[in-house]
């Protein structure tokens, strides 16, 4: 028994780098970058007053969230019920629970964890899916309390620059205007930086999420060079006594080197302006997407240091348990969560309130 549960392969990412290593001068496109700046005439937009920032829900953080995973936990707690009722724990059953724990997303070696500890305590032994459930909600908890750390801003740095990354479509710019709303609110002065040039409707989001949460948004023409803009952004801040300075980058596949490259470039010109900087590297990934969420971890890992993790789009998916398994394979710090369109739908990751949520367990 124990060959055939133990003896799978968790599935691993295969990521080939086929980008060309750039030999460009640093120094050179840091001076290319400030004279693009100074010639693609950018300029931060005037925070507006009259447009209104959303009502925070009535509702509890953690009852919203245990409603968004509604679909992820129902599928977990409704084919644990079909498994364990009435029935002893033996090999069907263990492969049984390891399949549905898989197809939740929650990692081949979160499944075999769990296989693991049961089949050491009550093998051949009746249980109930209430156990099976805690059990469930002790590993989750495990597994994602070392990575559940809060975002820290250091005040002896000005402007703290943190840079946001991550493919199109995963909420990044959203996600951007509501870490804005929440740093304005602690007191801090924020900047936001439209890096993601190569779409205009980006730009105009970035800069009305700036206006809700009542910060500057440095943006260029539609096309500009985005090295350029941070360069600039950079500048701007510094004349401001900005403390925190949010820059926006294009959506990019994970497969498209040229674009990966580009991020790069963003980075060391951003070095040239100081070279501790960035000091956080953000990835948005949307949970909808399930295992190419890994996928996206891996390979944006690969070519810039990530320092941590904002999950999106937990509301309505069915693949909620993919952050458990980002969680064990890349022990990536989480930051936040996000559960909708809203300023006050982005949360600080609680390890905890999301394995009961999760599990539908200690509700």
């Amino acid at each position: 028994m124990f060959k055939k549960l133990f003896g799978k392969k968790a599935q691993t990412n295969t990521v080939e780098d086929n980008a060309n290593e750039d030999s460009a001068n640093i120094a050179d496109e840091a001076t290319l970058a400030a004279d693009n700046a100074a010639d693609q005439n950018i300029e931060p937009s005037t925070p507006a007053t009259d447009l209104a920032v959303p009502e925070p829900s009535k509702k509890t953080w953690f009852k919203r969230l245990t409603q968004g995973l509604s679909k992820s936990n129902s599928n977990l707690v409704s084919g644990i019920g079909n498994i364990f009722t009435k029935k002893k724990l033996d090999d069907e059953t263990l492969e049984a629970l390891e399949d549905i724990l898989i197809q939740a997303d929650l990692g081949t070696q979160t499944a075999m964890k769990i296989s693991e500890a049961l089949a050491k305590t009550s093998y051949d032994k009746e249980i109930e899916p209430e156990q099976i459930r805690q059990l469930l909600n002790q590993e989750i908890t495990q597994i994602l309390t070392p990575v559940a750390k809060p975002l820290i801003i250091d005040t002896k740095i000005k402007p703290y620059i943190i840079l946001m990354t991550g493919v199109n479509g995963a909420g990044k710019t959203t996600t951007i205007g509501k870490m804005a709303a929440k740093l304005q609110a602690e007191g801090k002065k924020v900047m936001l930086a439209a890096g993601d040039t190569f779409r205009a409707a980006a730009v105009e989001q970035l800069t009305i999420w700036g206006q809700r949460a009542n910060v500057p948004v440095v943006t260029a023409p539609a096309g500009s060079d985005a090295a350029s803009l941070a360069f600039e952004a950079i500048d701007q801040a510094r004349a401001q006594n900005i403390d925190v300075l949010l820059i926006d980058t294009a959506g990019r596949l994970q497969n498209r080197s040229e674009l990966m490259d580009e991020l790069e470039k963003i980075v060391r010109v951003i070095k040239k302006q100081d070279a501790t900087a960035p000091h956080a590297t953000l990835l948005v990934l949307d949970a909808t997407t399930g295992q190419n969420a890994v996928n996206q971890a891996q390979i944006f890992g690969d070519k810039i240091n990530i320092s941590g993790l904002v999950m999106t789009k937990l509301d309505g998916t069915a693949k909620g348990g993919i952050l458990v398994a980002i969680a064990a394979k890349f022990k990536l710090p989480v930051h936040y969560i996000g559960i909708g369109e809203t300023i006050d739908d982005l949360a600080p990751f609680d390890a905890k309130q999301f394995a009961d949520a999760l599990t539908q367990t200690n509700l």
